[in-house]
């Protein structure tokens, strides 16, 4: 895997930003390019989108907006991702694809709308309020 045959310019690429939990991914869909590289920000390393999400399921979850819009094969995919976990990073880059291939063709809006891909899934972890143990955990009160 190299990013040599990535010649990501303005002319040539489209871009969109996914986010899921505290899953970040920057995604960049290049014209007739044939690889599907990931890079992960915690290990620094480039590996295939198959190699990186080891599961299918997750595979095809990351991949769904291609496969909607009928557009598999025609785009080279290499996206950015950081925090949460696998499953929330495959969200994440499916959410960021939608977003890349709105700026490639705004006509695709309503197969990618009914499909329900342009919807982002807003539940977030609730953060932890003080005097408390937790989001929503108190600490135990003793009467003694």
């Amino acid at each position: 895997m190299n990013m040599k045959d990535f010649k990501i310019t303005p002319q040539n690429s489209y871009y969109g930003t996914g986010r899921r939990k505290e899953a970040v991914a920057r995604v960049f869909l290049v014209k007739d390019v044939n690889k599907l590289l990931v890079k992960s920000k915690r290990s620094g390393k480039l590996l295939d989108l198959k190699d990186y999400f080891e599961r299918e399921n997750l595979v095809s979850i990351a991949l769904q907006p291609l496969k909607v819009t009928g557009l598999e094969g025609k785009f080279g995919l290499y996206a950015t991702v950081e925090g949460g976990g696998k499953s929330a990073q495959a969200q994440a880059i499916k959410y960021g694809i939608a977003k890349a291939l709105l700026s490639y063709s705004p006509d695709l809006r309503p197969q990618l709308k009914k499909a329900g891909l342009l919807t982002s899934d807003a539940r977030k972890k609730e953060r932890k309020k003080y005097g408390q143990k937790g989001a929503r955990a108190g600490y135990r009160w003793s009467k003694r």
